[in-house]
């Protein structure tokens, strides 16, 4: 998967992957080669979620300042 499509991920597409990666992890069957490779893909799930999640906070505060502002207007 290239950065286009991981930016283009949903959020929850996002976790259920990594929830996959924490699976393969803890399994017994496990290789330590593959460790890498799954942490490296979980970073940028992560760095996925982050920035959907940091984005959905500015939006949330944006929308509550304007309906304060509204309120006050009044």
């Amino acid at each position: 998967m290239d950065q286009q499509d991981i930016e283009k991920m949903t959020y929850a597409a996002a976790i259920t992957e990594l929830e996959e990666i924490v699976r393969k992890m803890q399994s017994p069957e496990c290789s330590i080669d593959n460790l890498s490779q799954y942490t490296a893909r979980s970073l940028q799930l992560l760095k996925v979620c982050k920035a959907k999640l940091t984005a959905t906070d500015e939006e949330l505060r944006k929308v509550l300042n304007e309906m304060s502002d509204d309120k006050n207007e009044k």
